[in-house]
Parts: structure tokens; sequence; C-alpha cells
């Protein structure tokens, strides 16, 4: 006699624990869905932000090097005194515009001596980028610094037998 009584409290009891598994399943269905695609975008949008603004200025730092190399060489191998300035610059302005940086550079050339040409001189070229940060307004741009500066210098020298 008693195992009937069993059975029947043995299926109660799976009935109950099968409607609590129901309830509970009721209440989180769908929540992990939202918690992942949440914390994926609260997290996936900063990274992405950051991997965006290194690589932007990945490509200052190449585009200085770049820039001050060539306008150190374009000043060596002018033909006149008169053509080194013009020559450095367009040198450097071609480098910039190869990254994408055609505002928000300067360059400055430094030679050791008089004249600027002649036998084993040397001429510093420093070149500077302003590079902005992306999707920084111009409103917020007055109280946090929205420009990061990037410079590169670079020594040239005339060569030995060719100096004028």
């Amino acid at each position: 006699m008693r195992l009937p009584s069993l059975t029947r409290y043995a299926a109660r009891t799976r009935r109950r624990v099968r409607a609590l598994r129901r309830r509970a399943g009721s209440v989180e269905s769908g929540r992990a869905v939202v918690e992942f695609v949440f914390l994926g975008v609260l997290l996936l949008v900063p990274l992405v932000y950051l991997v965006a603004t290194l690589g932007r200025l990945q490509a200052a730092a190449y585009s200085a090097t770049t820039a001050a190399r060539e306008a150190g060489r374009a000043f060596t191998t002018a033909d006149t005194e008169a053509a080194t300035q013009p020559r450095a610059h367009a040198a450097a302005a071609l480098a910039f515009e190869d990254f994408g940086f055609a505002e928000g550079t300067s360059v400055h050339l430094v030679c050791d001596g008089a004249p600027c040409l002649r036998p084993d001189a040397r001429v510093s070229v420093t070149v500077t980028i302003r590079v902005r940060l992306p999707l920084v307004p111009d409103l917020v741009a007055g109280t946090i610094p929205a420009e990061i500066p990037v410079s590169a210098t670079h020594v040239a020298t005339v060569d030995r037998f060719g100096g004028r």
C-alpha cells in the first residue's frame, strides 16, 4: 500500500519541479542575448575608437619620418642655395599628402654653417604634424586637448664631393 502513495508523491514532486523550472526559465528567457549585446557594444565602441586613434597616430609617425628624410635629401641635393628651401618643402608636402596630412604640418630647416651646400655640411630637418583626434567636436576642443603633436628630426649631410 505504501508504494502507490510514494509514486503519487514522487509524481507530484516532479510536477512541482517542472513548474518551478518553467517559471524560472520564463524570467530569464532572452536575457543573455540582451546582456551580450549591451556588454559587446559597451566594450567594442571604445576599442574601435582606440584602434582608429592609434592607426592615425601611427600614420602620422610614418609621415613625419618620411617627410623629414625626403626634405633633407631634397635640400642636400639642390643645385643652388636658392633652390634648397622650396625643394625641401615640396618633398615634405608630397610625403604629408601620401599619408593624408595636408594641413597642420610644419617643416623647420637648420644648417650648421654658411653656406648650407658646402661639402660635409649638415642640415637638420624637424617636421611636426598636429594630429586631430577622431570624432572630437570643435565645441569640446577648447576644454580638452583635441590634437596630438607628432614630430621627427633627420640630419642630412651634403656630399663631400658634391658640395656647391
